[in-house]
């Protein structure tokens, strides 16, 4: 043997060792068994796996993907690996919000399974022991939505050891389903695109749709720092960089929107989604999901850790120099929800099943203060079957509302409280939005709503009256509404509502046509945790809790009695980031 084949083997003896003390026996009896292979389509590519099976236990799953995103898809896909590995059964349901990488991964689990005789059914759960969970970070981040995801990366930017955990089994949270824009002022992108607008501006506009009930330091922290937030998403890759747009109640165009690869506007919440959770990935920060806590851990009056339960019963507990809790609202718990407002019990919600408020008992438990918690908001444009959110931007953008009379009843650009409470009024309590071709072709919102089933469509103003089973007064009603309202947008503007008419996209006065029926839906907790303009959670007696910081939906103050389209974003991005820094210190 030569001296440098010596030297070579000597090399790759000592890769292999080093290979077995990071992984250790784990990594052997992982590897351990016969191995079946198996493909299926994702949602953006083929889904390829090699499944491990060994005495009657699946003991490894493998993966390629293609196309699949870190945050949603491939979450998806580790949190179903993790399921299978722990209850030996792949007959599970598909993750809500990635149901394509879902049942593409486990038809093809299933298909490499198919030739093994190994039936998955849950029956080997024993061979599996689960074990319980603890480590220790400088920041643990409780909730993984925009606004988690925005301060555990600014606390890993800071050199700062962080852990995520989510409640739910992919990230995102509600901010997934976000669907106008984030609202700024005084940014780069205004100024290209000949937007005038003031920070001022901002707090005005957010005080006065706030009833003026907001807290005004929190307000002018938001707006002031709105401009270096859009520089952040430009420098983490998730550009907002698409045409600014307007939301109910703004008095400029400051929405700042996304637009995918082929360059039509899209929705913001699975753009920055998608986008915070490559930088997770890239920055390597550990991500625990499935992962339900329930109390802050305390020591001589400081936060110093998490704990909770996992999926299967495992213990959770982190231990910590800060804590940020950003775990959303709590729109989707009903029962909380009537509670506070009785008034409120019946209608649909927009938000994900996990925004339930676990937080509010346990942030209570250490002391912490709320405000506002009964301000809830019902968004007017909510898919009344199954509480699908109908982006406000597509109203600032030229469509208009009308009833089953087929008459324009409100200023379709006033604030959510005001659409909302105007549509009760209506024969029904729902009503039609109303869009055409030329919103249709650059819009990706437009064209998410027509591959779900929620569109109805017609060439010509009467087919389309027709396919809203209008009858024949309607028919007549909706022609006139139409012919009024273009003749409004060449004038410049509506004498009926005083909509702000601006420079729509479109007047309406050509199809084809598009409608979606819509009504309102519970959408926004603009009350939670008090919070001061360092991000820190407030006690009882007036005083930051040290250690502990709070930041997103949570959070009170901030929005008062009724929250702006666009605010919510710019809140999780702005106090996401400074609830980081503070953190990291």
């Amino acid at each position: 043997m030569s001296s440098l084949t010596k030297k070579i083997c000597a090399c790759l003896f000592c890769v292999a060792l080093v290979l077995f003390v990071i992984f250790g026996s784990k990594y052997v009896v992982e590897r351990e068994g016969h191995q079946y292979d198996g493909a299926a389509q994702g949602f953006a590519g083929e889904i390829k796996v090699s499944v491990f099976v060994d005495n009657d236990t699946i003991t490894d799953i493998t993966y390629q993907t293609e196309g699949e995103t870190p945050s949603i898809g491939g979450s998806a896909i580790k949190s179903l690996r993790t399921k299978i590995l722990k209850t030996q059964n792949t007959q599970i349901d598909a993750i809500s919000g990635a149901t394509y990488s879902s049942k593409g991964f486990l038809e093809a689990v299933n298909s490499a399974l198919a030739t093994s005789g190994f039936v998955a059914d849950g029956s080997h759960r024993s061979n599996v022991a689960t074990e319980d969970y603890e480590a220790t970070a400088d920041v643990v981040v409780v909730g993984g939505g925009g606004a988690g995801m925005t301060a555990a990366i600014t606390v890993a930017e800071n050199g700062k050891k962080v852990i995520l955990l989510e409640k739910s089994d992919i990230l995102g949270g509600n901010t997934s389903r976000a669907s106008s824009g984030m609202n700024a002022a005084e940014t780069h992108y205004e100024a290209e695109q000949g937007i005038e607008d003031s920070v001022e501006l901002f707090i005005e506009d957010t005080m006065k749709s706030g009833k003026e009930i907001n807290d005004p330091e929190l307000v002018r922290t938001l707006a002031e720092n709105t401009s270096a937030a859009i520089d952040w998403l430009d420098k983490e890759n998730a550009p907002l960089s698409g045409p600014l747009g307007t939301m109910g109640g703004l008095s400029a165009k400051r929405t700042h929107r996304p637009t995918d690869s082929e360059g039509n506007v899209t929705s913001v919440g699975n753009f920055l989604v998608s986008a915070l959770g490559v930088r997770l990935e890239e920055l390597g920060i550990e991500t625990i999901t499935g992962a339900s806590v329930n109390k802050i851990l305390m020591e001589d009056g400081k936060a110093c850790g998490v704990s909770g339960v996992g999926e299967y019963g495992e213990k959770i507990t982190v231990h910590a120099n800060a804590v940020i809790i950003a775990t959303g609202g709590f729109g989707g718990n009903m029962e909380r929800i009537v509670s506070l407002r009785p008034d409120l019990a019946g209608y649909i919600s927009t938000n994900v099943s996990t925004a339930n408020g676990d937080a509010i008992d346990f942030l209570g438990e250490v002391g912490a203060d709320f405000v506002d918690l009964e301000q809830i908001q019902l968004h007017p444009t909510v898919i009344p079957t199954d509480g699908a959110l109908v982006g406000e931007a597509l109203r600032g953008d030229g469509a208009i509302l009308v009833n089953r009379e087929g008459v324009r009843f409100t200023n379709e650009t006033g604030t959510r409280d005001a659409v909302s409470a105007a549509e009760v009024e209506q024969t029904g309590g729902n009503v039609w939005l109303i869009a055409n071709q030329e919103m249709y072709e650059g819009s990706a919102v437009i064209k998410k709503l027509d591959k779900s089933g929620y569109l109805v469509k017609g060439d010509t103003l009467e087919a389309l009256a027709a396919a809203m089973e209008f009858d024949s007064n309607a028919t007549a009603a909706l022609l006139k509404t139409v012919e009024t309202w273009s003749s409004y947008v060449q004038a410049g503007s509506d004498p009926d509502f005083s909509r702000d008419i601006g420079t729509p996209l479109t007047d309406l006065s050509s199809g084809p046509y598009y409608a979606v029926n819509v009504g309102p839906g519970i959408h926004h907790c603009m009350g939670g945790v008090k919070i001061n303009t360092d991000a820190q959670v407030i006690s009882t007696d007036g005083t930051p809790i040290p250690g502990l910081y709070a930041a997103g939906e949570v959070t009170g103050g901030i929005h008062g009695a009724n929250r702006l389209g666009g605010n919510a974003v710019a809140d999780i991005v702005v106090f996401g980031r400074i609830a980081g820094e503070n953190a990291s210190k």
